[in-house]
């Protein structure tokens, strides 16, 4: 084209401006064209758009659910073909449930020795539902590799974390149509047996499968199904023991993201939420055969897992509703004190921390934050009050950890510190996403929302990412766990084993 300016005024060639138009068309459809081809073959070749934990960012994802499954059982059929290894717990027939193949596990050094009664890392987030890991020290000075890794395969979808005992990690995957419990030895990673059931809940802004995290007690694993479904399986077997759905049993709702919250042992009891009216929102049945032994409050219920703790010197079952923090009496599940606790659409997830003999730590997301609250005897009962309340700490669906008087959590994504006493924000850096993390010798074992494993220093004085490496691909919400040095993370897609221990 030829441009002619005289006095500020541009002159174009009007045939030559046609010719121009014409061509920037022809441009702009070829741009389109291109761009909807690659888009098309991305789309062909399993590149998928999902969204983050903000519910409204994109992120790439690889793999559609049919080659994903396809990947699973073409591993899980090798590892059936392959010869088989040394396992401290007996070998298992697959009761109740499709023999599921997947692809096999990455072959991979030997793991530490572990102890076949070994069950430290039994229950969601460890000991205590803390989020804590003290049973052995960790490395502090990771290789610019990365941890040594032990094994890593495909794993059907979910959001569900590990428990570990006899040297065998435990989750529940979504396969197919079915939820599926799954038994893994810890050292190679080879499956020992699966339970199965029909059950495919779907999600479109949270994501599909199962999310409560199973537990182990003495020698049974308890889980809980996206839909409702309890089972108590025999651990060493995979035999259903007993099973129920807590939410037609108690005439009860599905909630918009599903059963989330993990089964919790109490003497004789485990303890569920349905969220069922006329005094059904949480239930105790008998651990062993399944009858039901007490109900309590009316509440809609959220996706907080309880937990059981020490209060004011009253042994209780602290969870977090949708509408507010109880405390209840594990013998009949009498209310002892509530503290209101009301997050947008309800969204109640992450877990309460017991702070001190007589204070607890709350928080959610969804622009709520977090609050200290104490627990005092009044009479012979007992009433909750707010010492402080920030919102500087807003855990979304991740849960925060405590450590030498400090909270260390996400707050919406971003790592924070929060003085224990104060409820004062020491700092905030760290872009994870909504991933999730773990206390471990004085660090913080995080995990990204993108997969990434880091080690960050666990003080007020900043934030000091010590190494990061890629662990896992994909969408990463589930909680990593830490058994006998070995730690164990997931996500939708795969799960990996790394030796964490000296």
């Amino acid at each position: 084209m030829s441009y002619r300016a005289q006095r500020g005024i541009l002159n174009l060639d009007t045939t030559e401006v046609e010719v121009s138009v014409a061509a920037i068309g022809k441009i702009m459809g070829i741009t389109v064209l291109a761009l909807a081809g690659g888009a098309a073959a991305a789309y062909l070749a399993g590149v998928r758009l999902e969204l983050d934990g903000t519910g409204s960012r994109p992120m790439l994802t690889y793999g559609t659910r049919e080659s994903r499954y396809a990947e699973l059982e073409r591993s899980r059929a090798m590892q059936k073909s392959a010869a088989p290894v040394a396992e401290s717990a007996a070998p298992a027939p697959t009761p109740d449930a499709k023999p599921a193949p997947e692809p096999a596990a990455t072959p991979a050094p030997a793991a530490p020795a572990t102890t076949a009664g070994d069950s430290y890392w039994a229950d969601f987030r460890g000991p205590g539902r803390l989020g804590v890991y003290a049973q052995t020290p960790i490395l502090t000075t990771w290789p610019a590799s990365g941890l040594k890794r032990l094994w890593k395969q495909p794993i059907g979808g979910g959001y569900a974390s590990f428990v570990v005992a006899q040297n065998t990690a435990f989750t529940i995957e979504q396969r197919r149509s079915n939820e599926v419990i799954a038994a893994y030895d810890l050292t190679t990673g080879k499956e020992k047996w699966t339970n199965s059931w029909p059950a495919d809940f779907r999600e479109s802004m949270g994501g599909d499968g199962p999310r409560a995290t199973p537990i182990w007690h003495e020698g049974k694993v308890y889980a809980m199904g996206a839909e409702g479904e309890l089972r108590v399986i025999d651990a060493a077997t995979g035999a259903t023991v007993w099973r129920k759905n807590i939410l037609t049993d108690n005439g009860a709702r599905n909630l918009q993201w599903g059963m989330s919250a993990s089964p919790l042992i109490v003497d004789e009891k485990v303890i569920v939420q349905p969220g069922g009216s006329n005094g059904r929102s949480i239930v105790a049945y008998n651990k062993a055969t399944g009858a039901r032994l007490w109900t309590s409050l009316d509440d809609r219920q959220a996706y907080t897992s309880p937990l059981l703790t020490t209060l004011a010197g009253k042994r209780q079952i602290v969870t977090v509703t949708a509408e507010r923090a109880v405390g209840l009496d594990p013998a009949d599940g009498k209310l002892l004190w509530e503290f209101p606790w009301k997050t947008e659409y309800d969204v109640n997830s992450a877990q309460p921390i017991p702070a001190s003999e007589n204070t607890l730590f709350v928080s959610a997301g969804y622009g709520h934050g977090a609050a200290l609250v104490e627990i005092a005897p009044d009479g012979a009962a007992f009433q909750a009050r707010q010492l402080w309340f920030s919102n500087r700490m807003k855990n979304k669906f991740n849960s925060s950890v405590l450590y030498e008087g400090h909270f260390y959590g996400l707050d919406e994504g971003i790592l924070a510190c929060l003085d224990a006493r104060t409820g004062t924000q020491k700092w905030k850096g760290g872009r994870y996403g909504f991933g999730q993390l773990l206390l471990a010798s004085g660090h913080l074992v995080v995990i990204s929302e993108s997969g990434e494993l880091a080690l960050v220093t666990a003080t007020p004085e900043g934030h000091r990412e010590l190494a990061k490496f890629e662990a896992i691909e994909g969408k990463t919400w589930n909680n990593p766990a830490i058994s006998n040095g070995v730690l164990l993370v997931r996500n939708t897609a795969e799960m990996a084993a790394f030796r964490i221990a000296p």
